[in-house]
């Protein structure tokens, strides 16, 4: 009868029934995490700029950089993409549990790299305008080594300039062709010198930080001194604020107190963004060398060549680079010592002291021979002689 199915069409869609039951069965689905309650976070912070702003002076490098133009990808724990202050450009999600941050890490991360400016709020990024490609490789601190090391070749296909590793593993092939991968194709790998959580960790270095080409990062606090949740067992290049950190988290809020080099990472990795769009002629290891180059100074064990300096790094212009053109030359030093890069001296008040004297003195002296000659003369006239009373 009219509207009746016909026997071959119930055949066919049986058949594409069957297929598709076969196909969605073929595709795993996307589970969602078990616990995905992040800490809470604070909606409030203090007036003031938290103390790793004001230590590197980032606003003062803005003058020449935001970092517009350079691709910065965080391999973390996800994000929260309503975060007022994040602009998120692509979110790759290698756990197949949603792009949503269930550990507050990644916004941390992703905020102290990129995190806009906004009048009124203390907080801000280092590179308020590079462009953040976010790859959410666990829902935990650390996870699994073959999701990182899909992070990592996803963020080499995206695009990537500069790669911020805040994550600590142990070493693998994989991990380290990884790596390479991304050297090679001219992207700075920024990584955690890893943190000091028990006596087994003091004397294992972290990966991919201890490989070779990878820009490692340690912790350190106000001083510049390493702290002592930093690792000193894995080469340091540089270090950056690793205590009592402020940074964006989940649920469009902050968090205050944190710690570790997984927090001081991303303030290098944020600099090597300003860098590169500073100066895009330097490739990735001219781009490492810089930032080394540029640092405040060792200060000890584990904290390399010393505290990263947004402001000398896209300002200095380096002794094997040639006025005007910040190419470092081929091959460049293995490495630049401390007093590489002028810094200005300490105010010494002694010979401040003793350089106003002299001067004194010798002012002293000139206006008394000033007056002899005026007077001399004009006293002969009078018919003075030395000795004479009137």
């Amino acid at each position: 009868g009219p509207g009746a199915l016909r026997f071959p069409d119930m055949i066919g869609r049986a058949l594409l029934a069957s297929l598709l039951a076969l196909h969605l069965a073929a595709v795993p689905a996307a589970a969602a995490p078990d616990d995905c309650r992040p800490e809470k976070g604070t909606l409030q912070l203090p007036a003031g700029e938290p103390w790793a702003q004001k230590r590197l002076d980032v606003k003062n490098a803005w003058r020449l950089t935001r970092g517009a133009g350079v691709t910065v990808a965080v391999i973390d724990s996800g994000v929260d993409y309503g975060h007022p202050q994040l602009r998120v450009s692509k979110i790759v999600d290698e756990t197949h549990t949603g792009h949503h941050d269930c550990v507050g890490h990644g916004t941390a991360v992703s905020g102290i790299i990129a995190a806009r400016y906004v009048a009124g709020v203390p907080f801000h990024g280092v590179a308020p305008d590079a462009r953040l490609v976010v790859l959410k490789q666990s829902n935990k601190r650390d996870g699994d080594i073959r999701k990182l090391v899909d992070a990592i070749n996803h963020a080499v296909d995206a695009g990537a300039d500069v790669i911020n590793v805040s994550v600590r593993a142990s070493d693998h092939t994989s991990l380290r062709a990884a790596v390479q991968r991304a050297l090679a194709s001219d992207i700075v790998v920024v990584a955690a010198a890893g943190n000091v959580t028990g006596p087994d960790d003091e004397s294992v270095p972290a990966y991919p930080a201890a490989y070779d080409g990878v820009l490692s990062v340690g912790g350190a606090a106000p001083d510049g001194r390493r702290v002592d949740s930093s690792n000193a067992a894995t080469p340091v290049g540089v270090v950056g604020p690793g205590t009592d950190i402020t940074a964006p988290w989940p649920g469009k809020a902050y968090k205050r107190g944190l710690e570790g080099t997984s927090y001081a990472t991303p303030y290098v990795a944020g600099t090597a963004a300003l860098v590169r769009a500073r100066f895009p002629g330097l490739n990735q290891e001219q781009v490492r060398r810089r930032i080394i180059a540029t640092a405040d100074g060792t200060a000890g064990a584990g904290t390399g060549a010393g505290m990263v300096n947004p402001v000398l790094a896209v300002t200095a212009v380096l002794p094997y680079e040639a006025a005007n053109a910040p190419v470092v030359a081929d091959p460049p030093p293995t490495a630049l010592p401390a007093d590489a890069i002028a810094k200005v001296p300490p105010r010494d008040e002694t010979a401040i002291g003793i350089a106003t004297a002299v001067g004194g003195g010798a002012l002293l002296a000139a206006m008394v021979a000033v007056a002899l000659a005026l007077l001399v003369p004009l006293g002969r006239r009078r018919g003075w002689r030395p000795g004479r009373t009137s």
